[in-house]
């Protein structure tokens, strides 16, 4: 079957209106998609339409005016523009007649063939050239053509008829222009092959294809309800569904039979022996794609980067720290000096903290509110910078590597580490040059890293794949320090890294205890505290000068924020000191009603302000947003809370599109309609979007319709992103519930795996030992003693012990030399 049979039986198939005509204009092309609105003259049609031109909207290929093109469609109603043609496919009309196909190749599209020339080549092939040169280009020999009229004439038919056949069948497909757009971006020519030869390749690789419209189009081609790349696909998307859904990294085989069995029946009403899932389970296995270990079946990824991950750690802290000779004797003047700097006086459990990240190759520090983690930071940079004798000072070094490095996994907390040690911090994935791209199916090569330290902090937001790019980035001899609140939520992505590596026992790390930050006075610490250690304070509903309770039930919870937000703004606070959080996004008490309600109080629609509408939110300038993704390329990440500067209506941009300009904290970016699903509006959020902010005021509602969500380290998470006031507001069962309601605890072996690898090493260095008798001695009690290599003081134990030569360093020396 040709190109245009091919193309001719998809409109078919439609069974749609169509206009045909030639393009008269392009008014506009997104130079994102291939979404274009043009205005044809038309030839032919099956339309009540009496005018000779029409407005035509959809997704094309490149489109060439004064060419013929045949739409397939529908008529719409547009509510600025009037009626258009909205083509749901279209297909390029080849000329039919020899006057009309000589003009075409003649025309501009193919520049260097002439009349002449497009006369001799319809002379010689017919009125079925094109179809002919596409299938043979060797049917232009003899025909005297030069070398850049045959380049020009393949390049250009391949060209339009590739694309074109692309987006055709994209269409037929049903993907937007967005999608359409990114699935050709991905695969470009390869596209019609990698849908046909497998469909689920989409689900796996383009974001925004599941393995339901996967499995759509799977069908739409042919393939059986029991094929065996259909149930490999699904079971696939089971183990990734499952880790994802519950942040495990790895699955066993009934939960991943049933949910596998639940996707195949779900999209298609067919049933399948389990049996055969199994088989094919065996498959995928065999096929490297997954690892089954010891009752529990991993994606590849997840398995091998918990591996690298503890192999990477053990490599770091093998290495060691260089420190000055004079370290010991120096400290404690050092840290004076850094007190009097930072105007502070560091607790015993601070400064042990302090000495013991400067001494370790890998550090963890970890602490609830008020504990001093952010003080401490500030004492390491300080202390850091004076005893290997270095400026501070950013802009100075112009030539060299800044020796520190400050990272976090948002923007808000980055920008926390910045304003609090006055030196730059970025996010993670902006430090890897990670762009958010799925270009590459494994993006695992990230940069190397330049610089002598590294600290992270807000570890408990950092997913195991996340950590492993990060490791792979450090260098040897690079020392790391890893700070974060291991009872917060964990990371959105699988793992509970941070936790894992503070339970392996075998890293350096401190545990603060001691409260120092706003001390007894603070009425959030003790709260946070409580929580943390399973109850609810007694004056839980008091009203204290910092945090205050509001019973109420779920039906009040509205008008309860309402009135609250009322009073606080009329007192003087703005719109980014005030945030409510929330654990669920429907319902009377859900995040999404809420924001509207606030949004009326603190950015009411007022008469000429501009407005944009996507979805069920409405935009307006003024209007706190949230960025739901990471978007490296514009320095915007998951996370970052911004504020609407600016909307520009279609008519008054060049390129002819609504756009929002949002401001994240100095850094103005533009959003155009088909990037608006990367924002929401942030008045009131979820607590989990909330991570490594503060805000001078929080609203926390909870209420029993959360129920499925409540649990301790939802609640402390939320309690402790209030800075200064708390107004807790609902029902008190259902605060209960979240204090005594453990999450369940997520399923990873990175805690395994770091002992082993560790475990491993220790008994190699061990065994090393007893092999060399040089090196190691036994004691009495039969331990292996430390290498000689390691004692640096000569003392008459190590002599008479057998373990030092007590005529050490004398060689060549006789008595007469010192008479």
């Amino acid at each position: 079957m040709t190109g245009n049979e091919q193309q001719d039986l998809l409109l078919k198939k439609q069974e749609e209106s169509f206009v045909s005509g030639k393009v008269d204009a392009i008014f506009f092309e997104s130079p994102e998609t291939f979404y274009k609105v043009i205005q044809i003259k038309i030839s032919k049609q099956n339309i009540s339409w009496s005018e000779e031109e029409i407005v035509v909207t959809g997704n094309f290929a490149e489109l060439n005016e004064n060419e013929n093109y045949r739409f397939a469609g529908r008529m719409i109603e547009h509510p600025r523009y009037g009626k258009q043609f909205q083509a749901f496919n279209y297909q390029s009309e080849t000329p039919t007649s020899k006057e009309g196909l000589i003009t075409y190749l003649s025309g501009e599209s193919f520049s260097g063939i002439g009349q002449k020339t497009a006369e001799k080549i319809v002379a010689r092939l017919g009125l079925n050239a094109i179809e002919k040169i596409l299938k043979d280009e060797n049917c232009l020999a003899g025909m005297a053509l030069s070398k850049k009229q045959q380049q020009t004439l393949l390049e250009k038919l391949h060209k339009n008829n590739g694309t074109q056949q692309i987006i055709v069948e994209l269409n037929s497909f049903g993907f937007g222009s967005q999608l359409a757009s990114t699935i050709f971006n991905k695969y470009h020519e390869k596209t019609l092959s990698v849908i046909h030869e497998d469909p689920y390749q989409l689900a796996r690789e383009i974001p925004g294809i599941g393995f339901k419209r996967a499995d759509q189009i799977a069908e739409k081609l042919g393939f059986a309800a029991d094929a065996s790349l259909r149930i490999k696909a699904a079971l696939f998307q089971g183990i990734y569904d499952i880790c994802q859904d519950q942040g495990n990294t790895y699955t066993n085989t009934k939960q991943l039979l049933q949910q596998t069995m639940l996707l195949l029946t779900e999209s298609r009403r067919v049933q399948l022996a389990p049996q055969v899932l199994a088989q094919e389970l065996v498959k995928l296995a065999d096929e490297g794609k997954i690892v089954g270990e010891n009752h529990r079946i991993y994606l590849r990824k997840y398995y091998e980067a918990e591996w690298r991950i503890a192999q990477r750690l053990e490599n770091l802290q093998a290495d060691s720290v260089e420190l000055p000779k004079n370290f010991e004797k120096n400290f404690n003047g050092l840290l004076k000096q850094v007190e009097a700097q930072l105007q502070i006086s560091y607790g015993k459990d601070q400064i042990t903290a302090i000495k013991t990240a400067l001494c370790s190759p890998v550090y963890l520090l970890t602490g609830g509110p008020g504990t001093g983690k952010t003080t401490i930071i500030n004492g390491i940079v300080a202390l850091y910078a004076a005893v290997h004798d270095f400026s501070l000072d950013f802009n100075s070094y112009r030539d060299e590597t800044f020796p520190i490095i400050l990272a976090a996994p948002t923007g808000r907390a980055a920008k926390k580490m910045n304003e609090t040690t006055g030196l730059p911090a970025g996010t993670i994935h902006r430090l890897l040059g990670l762009n958010g791209s799925d270009e590459e199916e494994e993006p695992t090569e990230s940069r190397q890293l330049e610089g002598k330290l590294l600290i992270v902090d807000e570890m408990s937001m950092v997913d195991t794949e996340l950590l492993e790019l990060l490791l792979e980035a450090v260098p040897s001899k690079m020392q790391v320090i890893l700070v974060g609140d291991k009872d917060q939520l964990p990371s959105v992505g699988p793992g509970r890294t941070f936790a894992d590596l503070l339970e392996s026992n075998c890293l350096p790390k401190s545990q603060l205890q001691t409260i120092y930050r706003q001390g007894r006075e603070s009425s959030i610490i003790t709260l946070a505290h409580a929580v943390k250690k399973g109850y609810l304070p007694e004056d839980l509903q008091f009203n204290l000068p910092d945090r205050s309770f509001i019973p109420c039930n779920v039906s009040q919870v509205e008008e309860v924020i309402r009135q609250v937000v009322l009073k606080a703004h009329a007192r003087g606070f703005s719109t980014k000191d005030i945030q409510v959080l929330a654990p669920m996004y429907r319902g009377p008490a859900g995040i999404d009603r809420l924001n509207i309600m606030m949004q009326e109080i603190l950015n009411p629609k007022r008469e000429s302000q501009k407005q944009l509408d996507f979805g069920k939110q409405s935009f307006r300038i003024g209007d706190k947003v949230l960025h739901l993704v990471n978007s490296p390329e514009d320095n915007v990440f998951n996370g970052d809370l911004g504020q609407v500067v600016g909307i520009a209506a279609a008519k008054e941009n060049k390129e002819r599109q609504e756009t929002l300009i949002v401001d994240f904290d100095g850094n103005e970016v533009e959003f155009k309609r088909k990037d608006w699903y990367k924002l929401k509006l942030a008045y009131c959020m979820s607590i989990h979007k909330s991570q490594g902010s503060e805000f001078k005021l929080v609203i926390l509602p909870m209420v029993r319709q959360y129920m499925r969500m409540l649990n301790r380290n939802l609640l402390y998470t939320a309690v402790t992103r209030a800075k200064d006031f708390l107004i807790l507001l609902g029902e008190v069962p259902a605060y209960q519930t979240s204090v005594v309601q453990i999450a369940v605890d997520r399923k990873t072996t990175l805690l395994e795996r770091v002992r082993e690898v560790f475990k491993q090493t220790k008994q190699r260095a061990e065994e090393s030992l007893e092999s060399n008798p040089v090196l190691s001695k036994k004691d009495d009690q039969g331990s292996v003693l430390k290498p000689v290599v390691q004692q640096r003081v000569l003392t008459m134990k190590l002599i008479s012990g057998g373990q030092i030569d007590p005529l050490i360093g004398m060689a060549n020396i006789k008595p007469i030399d010192f008479m």
